[in-house]
């Protein structure tokens, strides 16, 4: 523990091993493990030694877990589903070409609202994540140190959102939060909840 106000990490999984132009949000696969190994040494690398770890379910992120607790004689990561990425519904494994314009229009005129191929529209992805997060920031009051979600795109961009606007759902043309690359992370100060 340090004096320094504790960091929430937002780790973002691997590549995944799946085609490019498909829509795989909530849609389980495994990523590629030459690059969750060396994600996971940088990352053990940058890490403070005393810090909690949490990943999503999904393959993708719970092998950079996986691999992150091979290296760290601490307490090994635990899971939480509220990390996990949008369910996309009937759009997972699909091209989003074949989706198609007039769907993704939809769905892009009220992101907030539109469940996109009738999975989780973004107002309850940020219901989840605000819940994790108000938990993590409660935790991190009481004993200082940093929280670790090894997780999605879309998990890092919903943490920004509601640091910076609350729970109030975004409209499209706000979305435009910054998320990590595949094996990266970015750092946001968890001030107290």
């Amino acid at each position: 523990m340090t004096g320094a106000a504790p960091r929430l990490w937002l780790v973002r999984h691997a590549q995944p091993l799946i085609g490019a132009g498909i829509c795989y949000g909530r849609l389980d696969v495994d990523a590629d493990m030459q690059a969750t190994h060396a994600a996971a040494q940088a990352l053990h690398q940058a890490l403070p030694a005393h810090c909690q770890v949490q990943h999503s379910p999904l393959r993708r992120c719970a092998q950079l877990a996986q691999a992150l607790n091979g290296l760290r004689r601490s307490a090994p990561s635990a899971e939480d589903a509220r990390l996990r990425e949008m369910d996309f519904g009937q759009w997972e494994g699909q091209s989003w070409d074949a989706i198609g314009a007039t769907a993704i229009g939809a769905w892009a005129a009220d992101l907030a609202r539109h469940a996109p191929g009738g999975g989780e529209p973004l107002a309850a992805m940020l219901e989840r994540v605000d819940a994790a997060l108000q938990q993590a920031r409660a935790h991190a009051a009481k004993d200082g140190m940093d929280r670790v979600w090894i997780t999605h795109a879309g998990v890092a961009r919903c943490v920004q959102w509601l640091l910076a606007h609350g729970t109030q759902p975004p409209r499209s043309d706000q979305w435009t939060m910054p998320a990590p690359a595949q094996g990266q992370w970015l750092q946001v100060a968890l001030p107290p909840a």
